[in-house]
């Protein structure tokens, strides 16, 4: 299979750290951690001539993404082919504890983010790197596209208060960041003592969506079935934070949303009059086989995103939940707590990374009035905080 990308993995015996030979590594993976040819990081680590495995971590969702929903836990346990250990870091552990790493040098990392905030897997990533720090452990990540490309930002940017297991530390919803990128970042404010090394992709640029990198496209976790899937979640996985479907249990999730009290035309009158750019709603009703109104009749639609570089997935979503408030004020609700491992705060709230967000729906601010709030938020970020960190 040609390709036109190379990623971390791709390069891994041609650029290891000269330092980090003749070492042993611990490997954090799931479905997609594939080299170009699909050959699994598993596979080719095993392979490798610089570095033994000794272990093996996954993330949410599970080593082979066996765990289809979200909270729901996953066992470590002894790999049949290998011997060696499976840790699990979604569950009661999420930060590896130290006899998880006491038989490692360093944790090699390879990982396919998406390229929103809430997408937990740079948050596995960050707690690994806070363990490695204190054990004294290096860490390698094998770096991997942005798949909605590295040059768009949007959304608020996370408010410390805010933290949780969907945003521990300061990023806007897209980040706009690849997870060698975010690593960089990580390890120079959080973790300043941590030994760290990104072993870059070659040939890959910024305005490159996923599409264009000639790579195979692997589900980084159930519900992120295609790439136009990672197109509309970083606006679209807010629809978790209510009782609204954001898709689960139908075919194209986070693209399809409603509820059983939504008439989709009426909805989709008033989403048109935004003009939002680059998506068409299409009204349409659906039956989840699973999650939330399983087994019910939802009104809502489907977003087909019409020019991907126009579109604002973040704006778009606000755009909806700002709509069903306002035709269903007494059916639309905002989901309780717990979610993600946070027992206090709105799920909406830490979603978003700040209480203002759902307060501007609630009182009925206006959808470019919201824009603007955030857009300064990003501007801030974007020239204090994150070029200093872009690689490519």
């Amino acid at each position: 299979m040609p390709s036109t990308v190379k990623t971390g993995v791709d390069l891994l015996e041609k650029e290891w750290p000269r330092e980090l030979k003749n070492t042993r590594a611990g490997l954090l993976i799931h479905p997609a951690s594939v080299n170009s040819m699909l050959l699994p990081t598993a596979t080719r680590c095993m392979q490798s001539s610089k570095f033994t495995v000794s272990s093996l971590f996954g993330p949410q969702h599970g080593l082979w993404g066996e765990t289809q929903d979200n909270m729901i836990e996953w066992q470590g346990f002894r790999d049949n082919k290998t011997g060696i250990p499976v840790y699990s870091l979604y569950g009661k552990t999420r930060k590896p504890r130290p006899e998880m790493l006491k038989d490692i040098d360093l944790m090699i990392i390879d990982l396919q983010d998406v390229g929103a905030r809430f997408y937990t897997f740079i948050w596995t990533m960050a707690l690994v790197m806070e363990a490695c720090q204190e054990m004294g452990k290096a860490v390698v990540v094998l770096d991997r596209p942005n798949p909605i490309c590295g040059r768009q930002v949007e959304g608020p940017v996370l408010r410390p208060e805010y933290a949780s297991f969907v945003g521990l530390h300061r990023l806007p919803v897209r980040h706009g960041m690849t997870i060698g990128e975010i690593g960089l970042y990580l390890k120079d404010v959080y973790y300043s003592d941590l030994m760290y090394f990104v072993i870059p992709m070659k040939r890959w640029k910024r305005d490159m969506w996923f599409d264009q990198t000639g790579l195979p496209w692997v589900l980084p976790s159930p519900n992120m079935p295609t790439q136009e899937t990672a197109a509309v979640y970083p606006g679209m996985c807010l629809l978790e934070g209510t009782n609204l479907s954001e898709g689960r249990g139908t075919t194209r999730p986070f693209e399809i949303f409603g509820a059983p009290f939504i008439d989709p035309d009426a909805m989709v009158r008033i989403l048109n009059s935004h003009m939002l750019r680059g998506a068409v709603f299409r009204p349409l009703h659906f039956l989840p086989t699973f999650q939330k109104h399983a087994g019910k009749l939802c009104g809502g639609a489907q977003i087909h995103v019409t020019d991907k570089r126009q579109f604002r997935p973040f704006k778009t979503a606000a755009a909806i939940l700002k709509t069903i408030f306002e035709l269903y004020p007494t059916k639309f609700g905002w989901k309780k707590p717990p979610y993600e491992y946070e027992k206090k705060l709105l799920p909406i709230d830490i979603l978003a990374g700040t209480n203002r967000f759902r307060e501007d729906i609630e009182q009925g601010r206006s959808l470019d009035t919201m824009e603007t709030w955030w857009e300064k938020e990003l501007t801030v970020f974007d020239e204090k905080i994150r070029r200093r960190y872009l690689i490519y």
